[in-house]
């Protein structure tokens, strides 16, 4: 996916909701340069989120603000391995139907991938990795999947060998690491999915270790549940979105939206993904922002 278009509307609900959002595009998604939705590393991703978004925290109009990730299906994975990397930096998280387990109806067979994985090396580019219809199976509203459709910057071919194991690596990784979650946490997540697996969303919220966590399934909902869903379902999931952000923002202590920056610049080096940021209103003390990531990143990027 890519940040300037399909996310626009995501970055706009929230900013009008009063918080000041930050996307990135990955390397080779959307306006970034690099071979298309070619993933050498995936933790190259999680790298060049974390460079971006420590550039946005560190701005003097952004210190002392909460600070909150944002992430939808690949971008929901890539938001846990940024936790991953500084447990203490974040003060919460919002995970759209996120990327912890590849849903077994599109992974491949185990024997296509041993055979895959033994090509990688030779052939990491090539698009030769079979999987069925993503953009069919993520988008219930008919319209809003053409839209997905004629996005030239979404990328819509196979996968190439090296990004679906990837992938499909990360998936597994932050599945077996469930327990190492920490930081406040909302996961929401279409039952009807069959992209990412809502039972692992169910495992996230039993195994982490976080005090304070929250979980939402919604019946019959699809994995697109801000941007493919009937108008009605989405307005209802960006108002489940809105209120517990507010609810933790307005609960945040002095303490726990602490300046890290003034810790030193090298403890804060690799600590960001996807940024969106709320702005200090009123008489409240501790401004609020949010950092949000949708799929597959690197420089240059573009702004949500």
């Amino acid at each position: 996916m890519e940040c300037s278009g399909f996310m626009k509307e995501c970055g706009t609900r929230l900013a009008n909701a009063g918080y000041a959002v930050f996307g990135i595009d990955y390397e080779g998604h959307g306006k970034s340069k690099g071979d298309r939705c070619y993933i050498k590393k995936f933790e190259n991703i999680v790298n060049d989120c974390s460079e971006f978004f420590k550039s946005i925290c560190a701005q003097e109009e952004y210190r002392g603000k909460s600070r909150f990730l944002y992430g939808e299906s690949m971008g929901g994975a890539v938001a846990l391995l940024l936790h991953r990397k500084d447990p203490s930096f974040w003060n919460g998280a919002v995970l759209v139907a996120p990327m912890c387990k590849i849903s077994e109806k599109l992974k491949p067979h185990p024997v296509v991938i041993n055979i895959l994985t033994k090509m990688e090396q030779v052939i990491p580019r090539w698009k030769i990795v079979p999987s069925k219809d993503v953009i069919d199976s993520a988008f219930k509203d008919p319209v809003k999947r053409e839209a997905v459709r004629n996005n030239k910057l979404i990328y819509q071919d196979k996968p190439r060998l090296k990004t679906a194991l990837e992938v499909l690596r990360t998936s597994m990784s932050i599945e077996n690491g469930l327990n190492e979650v920490r930081l406040p946490f909302f996961v929401l997540h279409g039952e009807a999915d069959t992209v990412t697996d809502p039972e692992v969303s169910k495992a996230l919220y039993e195994k982490a270790r976080s005090t304070d966590k929250t979980i939402k399934l919604y019946p019959g909902m699809w994995h697109g549940l801000t941007a493919g869903e009937p108008d009605e379902n989405v307005e209802m999931v960006f108002a489940d979105i809105i209120g517990w952000l507010d609810k933790r923002c307005n609960a945040v202590t002095l303490d726990q939206s602490l300046d890290p920056f003034d810790q030193g610049s090298e403890e804060c080096s690799d600590n960001i993904v996807i940024s969106m940021a709320k702005a200090t209103g009123g008489t409240q003390a501790n401004g609020r922002y949010l950092c949000g990531l949708k799929g597959p990143c690197a420089r240059p990027h573009s702004a949500m």
